[in-house]
């Protein structure tokens, strides 16, 4: 999936001409043909090629959104947990007032004040609603982590902050989090997914399963294969991405090794 999403072009030629934008009418929601394995959309246009090309945005905003949802999450997290009191309280705070908010909901409101719909914004509004649930499993890592005998001796050998933070806290503390955004990407791909199915996500000529998920709505009962094809490649994505966190998740556990 990843080197579909870097070199879309490579893998949407194999069976035809794999350009996404050259369409004919004539072919509107026809079904699988010679060189169109997948057959064609509405205006005529291949959709093999169109659902290759569309891994790049949707893989893009789950890397990106879960990338910055990790980045907050371990400057929060480290600091929240690592000196406490008054710090601590303002970030929980903070986070409390995010879980109070409905995801999707607030996704939309969000998402409905911005003028352009691209893949930095849409992966910005993810990542604004993804980052208190890592965030939270940094803070109780770095709680476990910060009265053990190394940071205390580092503390005790004259070590500044910055140093025992960089150097032994969040390298110690980081595994739960690393695990737990690698399951979270197929999730943000999921929500970008059904944010864009309902028109507040990406907007065409964007390509990603989303928009091609978004303009199948209206005829899949008479083209089917206009949406089983970019849920397909959306499923077999998301199942991807929570293998691999259940691999990272056995890797940092000492027990399973």
């Amino acid at each position: 999936m990843c080197a579909m999403a870097v070199a879309p072009g490579v893998f949407s030629g194999w069976f035809g001409h794999g350009d996404p934008r050259e369409c004919t009418l004539e072919r509107s929601g026809q079904g699988p043909a010679a060189g169109h394995p997948f057959g064609f959309d509405i205006q005529g246009c291949d959709l093999y090629s169109n659902v290759v090309h569309g891994t790049r945005d949707s893989l893009t905003i789950g890397l990106l959104a879960t990338g910055l949802s990790f980045a907050v999450a371990v400057v929060l997290g480290s600091l929240a947990g690592y000196f406490g009191g008054l710090v601590d309280q303002v970030i929980s705070r903070v986070m409390d007032i995010f879980f109070g908010f409905p995801l999707l909901i607030g996704m939309i409101v969000v998402l409905q004040t911005f003028g352009v719909h691209d893949v930095w914004s849409v992966s910005v509004v993810l990542a604004l609603f993804t980052w208190p649930s890592l965030t939270r499993i940094m803070r109780s890592s770095v709680l476990a982590v910060r009265s053990l005998e190394f940071v205390t001796a580092a503390r005790e050998l004259g070590a500044g902050t910055l140093r025992i933070l960089v150097r032994h806290v969040i390298p110690n503390a980081i595994a739960p989090v690393a695990v737990l955004t690698s399951l979270s990407i197929g999730a943000v791909i999921t929500a970008e997914a059904a944010l864009t199915f309902l028109g507040v996500g990406l907007t065409a000529p964007a390509m990603s399963w989303g928009v091609q998920l978004n303009a199948a709505q209206e005829y899949f009962t008479e083209h089917l294969n206009l949406l089983v094809f970019p849920a397909l490649f959306l499923s077999v994505a998301v199942l991807s991405f929570v293998l691999l966190g259940d691999c990272l998740r056995d890797a940092f556990d000492p027990r399973s090794r």
